[in-house]
């Protein structure tokens, strides 16, 4: 049975990290409910963590657990990742993949609330995302 681990975040907005998470591989296999529902492990047996935002097991893989994002009192999102699949496939460097899409999602949706537009978008090869933002004035 594995152990879940929840793993703070500033993710705050739930459309851009479902729109981040889509990005990642996940297109309609995000699943979003308006109050916490319990995870799954490998086994398919019901867990006693929860969250609001939930990739559920059969869509990572034969021996993965559900994947979710835990709303907390401060308006943030705590993932909640078993130790099993930090290890093998969701680690660290997959929550920082998962955040710059995060922050690209929520750059491209304040520029225009803003009044700027995107002039120039750029992925370099080191995948950092390069915007070139303007206002007229």
């Amino acid at each position: 049975m594995s152990h879940f681990t929840a793993i703070k975040t500033e993710l705050r907005d739930v459309n851009a990290l479902v729109m981040a998470l889509e990005d990642l591989g996940f297109k309609d296999k995000v699943e979003v409910y308006a109050e916490a529902q319990r995870l799954y492990g490998f086994q398919g047996d019901l867990r006693e963590e929860t969250a609001e935002v939930v990739i559920r097991r059969q869509h990572l893989g034969a021996a993965s657990n559900d994947i979710g994002f835990k709303k907390q009192d401060d308006g943030t999102y705590e993932a909640v990742i078993s130790s099993y699949d930090r290890a093998y496939k969701y680690s660290q460097q997959w929550l920082n993949k998962l955040t710059q899409r995060y922050g690209y999602h929520m750059l491209m949706a304040t520029v225009p609330e803003q009044g700027f537009t995107i002039e120039e978008e750029e992925t370099l090869e080191d995948g950092t995302i390069r915007v070139l933002v303007a206002r007229w004035v």
